[in-house]
């Protein structure tokens, strides 16, 4: 029993010269983070006072935790990448990060991961920047409760907000990203959790990925970006209760399908997007208690689109429902509520009891000259609409709804 009381002593004896605490302000024996880090053994922590800290090209490349006391200020001075991290187990909190250097052949960033895994970047506030949180072959980490504010007007000079490249298992939750190139960017990034962001205001998209299977878009809000969300090249994705709103332009949607296959959307609202769903070869997809209203298009298939599902949507006011570009359909649309039908229901169970063809044959036309667009609300057009749902010849005929719903889903 003595020895073992013993042993316990000299562990409790040693573990403090493990994880000391070192502080870090203008006036303290070590007045810079990068001198803080360099004193530092693995697994110290840093505490970075109030100030201003004038520093950039800092290395973080041991297990740390740097915590900012209300919020220092990491001053790059335009001159570089800011902070990169190489070492495992490394946690960033509390920083206010400004002035990354701007380059055309480096990605500089207030912030980089590279290859390192189990770490933790939270509550930063990043302004003035070229990239903000850049992960480089990083896994099993978390991006959470952070700011990150841009300048940028042109894509060409112009860096994203939060990057993964090769990064697998990350999370990225509760960030808010504006002004900035692409608010949210992933490419070869698998099994990540991108939940409960706010990615408004970029020059061109709210969130852009490619080549990135298993991942999961839950409880964002994507608005008023230049170009909308774009997801290309990719599987197995889920996007639930996610809002797309104010996608406005003539290149401009709320979401961008461009070969995804097996993926599922639910629960999401498209509004007042000039596209709520532009889709190019994308196949075998579930789209489900979905809200599209007041969008130009709620959703536009321009063509190799096979075995999707459109399940119990609702489409409320849009100019047009469903934009077809092929005679060739084996999508499903079944119970979805269309603002525009107009049957009846003599056995009041619901359901509408004639089919609806959400394919205006004037949709068709506009897709080959824009121009006609001007006709939308005349009485011409009205009555070409009607004769292709009689009888159809440039549409679909067997693209329609045959239990359309008198009611709006409520789910």
């Amino acid at each position: 029993m003595n020895k073992i009381v013993l042993f316990l002593a000299v562990i409790l004896m040693a573990y403090p010269s493990y994880a000391q605490k070192i502080e870090v302000c203008g006036t303290c024996a070590i007045p810079s983070l990068k001198k803080g880090i360099a004193a530092a053994k693995a697994y110290d922590t840093i505490i970075v006072k109030k100030g201003t800290y004038k520093e950039h090209g800092i290395i973080v490349d041991k297990p740390l935790t740097i915590i900012g006391e209300n919020y220092p200020i990491i001053d790059g001075e335009r001159k570089g990448e800011i902070i990169t991290v190489i070492s495992d187990n490394v946690t960033v909190d509390g920083l206010f990060i400004i002035n990354v250097g701007t380059s055309y052949t480096e990605d500089y960033a207030a912030i980089r991961i590279k290859r390192s895994k189990h770490f933790t970047i939270k509550n930063l506030v990043l302004e003035k920047l070229f990239f903000g949180i850049y992960l480089e072959k990083s896994s099993y980490g978390k991006v959470y409760h952070n700011k990150i504010v841009g300048d940028a007007v042109e894509e060409y000079n112009s860096g994203n907000g939060i990057q993964l490249w090769y990064s697998n298992h990350i999370v990225i939750e509760h960030n808010y990203v504006q002004h900035v190139r692409d608010g949210i960017y992933l490419e070869f990034s698998d099994n990540c959790l991108i939940k409960n962001n706010v990615s408004a205001l970029n020059i061109r998209y709210g969130l852009h990925f490619m080549f990135s299977n298993n991942d999961e878009y839950s409880d964002n809000t994507f608005e008023n970006n230049g170009a909308g969300v774009a997801v290309m090249f990719s599987k197995k994705i889920k996007m639930l209760n996610n809002v797309f709103r104010e996608n406005w332009g003539t290149a401009s949607y709320g979401l961008l399908l461009k070969e995804i296959n097996d993926a599922e959307i639910r629960g999401n609202t498209f509004e007042e997007n000039t596209i709520g769903i532009n889709i190019e070869g994308s196949n075998r997809i579930l789209y489900k208690n979905n809200n599209f209203t007041n969008n130009g298009w709620a959703i536009k298939v321009r063509g190799a689109c096979y075995t999707n599902r459109f399940l119990a949507n609702n489409f409320l006011y849009n100019s047009f429902d469903i934009s077809y570009n092929s005679k060739v359909n084996d999508n499903v649309f079944d119970r979805n509520y269309w603002s525009n039908y107009t049957g009846y229901d003599l056995n009041k169970d619901g359901i509408g009891d004639v089919p609806y063809r959400p394919v205006k044959l004037f949709s068709y036309i506009v897709n080959r000259t824009p121009e006609t667009i001007i006709l939308l609300r005349s009485l011409f057009i009205d009555i070409i609409d009607f004769s292709e749902k009689v009888s159809p010849v440039f549409t679909p005929d067997n693209l329609m709804d045959n239990n359309p719903l008198m009611k709006k889903n409520l789910w």
